[in-house]
């Protein structure tokens, strides 16, 4: 096939797509997530804790009138060990909202964003073990040097960790 033939079937295959990731460190490894998944970055606000939920889940806070889960995810990857209750003015959140609840995730550093094409992503295969969870991890984004764990933050909570922390409570009267 010509050199010109193959790049009107990649143009037309969507071979050189290219998307928006966050990107932001937890422990000492770069993570990254679909822009399309977070709807905006906040300084992270005061977090009141809320009693009986998992380690990970820092508290809640009042982000814009919203009252949104916290979520360390360090802790939940079990990446270290972070501090009982971080200091929020050195922090940032990112906040996520779909249509079921909305969160949002602790970072430490700025997030920044970056295009990159579809064919710099890898599929990630876990051969660990089996009795973890990890169909979170959507990639690794090669990038030069840098390798970026690409993750579906709304696949990261297993259905019992949803149901726990945003479970809707009514009230009889």
């Amino acid at each position: 096939m010509s050199t010109r033939a193959q790049e009107e079937n990649n143009q037309t295959s969507g071979y050189a797509s290219t998307f928006q990731i966050v990107v932001f460190r937890l422990g000492d490894e770069e993570y990254g997530i679909s822009i399309d998944q977070i709807k905006e970055v906040v300084i992270t606000p005061t977090i009141t804790r809320v009693p009986q939920k998992p380690a990970f889940i820092k508290g809640v806070a009042n982000i814009r009138g919203n009252i949104i889960a916290i979520l360390d995810l360090e802790q939940k990857f079990g990446l270290q060990k972070t501090e009982e209750t971080m200091p929020s003015n050195n922090n940032f959140t990112l906040v996520i909202d779909s249509n079921e609840y909305k969160m949002g995730v602790l970072v430490k550093e700025v997030p920044n964003t970056l295009t990159i094409s579809s064919s710099a992503v890898e599929d990630f295969i876990f051969t660990g073990d089996g009795n973890v969870e990890q169909s979170y991890i959507k990639g690794i984004v090669k990038l030069d040097k840098r390798l970026i764990i690409m993750i579906d933050i709304f696949k990261v909570l297993s259905q019992q960790e949803e149901q726990q922390i945003f479970k809707k409570q009514t009230i009889s009267i």
